[in-house]
């Protein structure tokens, strides 16, 4: 299956021991093009960047910055979603990510960004894949 988004997460910074937490953290920045196939469709007079379009956004910034302890890893679950803005063609997309060990896998917590303000939060679920 193709993804219907080309915008690639940039790591703005680099992952690092949340020492807090026991977790990891890591930024991301995503150039929302104008040339997104997604916006043909939606909408054809009000191009708005889908908010399942936001999460494969930060699900591909989170698999890029995974803890190195985690092991491989397989995503199990959005746990939550909460859009809170539009995002717009030519608009940056601000992502930090916030990893924390649950019971046998991981949490991702996500927010994002534009320069209008916050635009959404994510929380993924991700399990640990048995060693083949």
């Amino acid at each position: 299956m193709t993804s219907p988004v080309l915008a690639v997460p940039r790591p703005v910074r680099e992952p690092a021991r949340d020492e807090g937490s026991g977790g990891w953290s890591a930024g991301f920045s995503v150039a929302i093009d104008e040339s997104e196939p997604v916006f043909a469709g939606h909408y054809p007079d009000f191009p708005i960047f889908p908010g399942v379009c936001v999460m494969e956004c930060v699900r591909r910034a989170a698999e890029a910055a995974k803890p190195p302890e985690s092991g491989e890893l397989r995503l199990a679950a959005v746990e939550s979603s909460r859009f809170l803005a539009a995002v717009y063609p030519g608009d940056e997309l601000a992502i930090e990510l916030s990893w924390s060990p649950r019971g046998e896998g991981w949490r991702c917590s996500a927010r994002v960004a534009t320069g209008r303000g916050q635009a959404a939060s994510v929380r993924l679920r991700y399990r640990r894949e048995a060693a083949a």
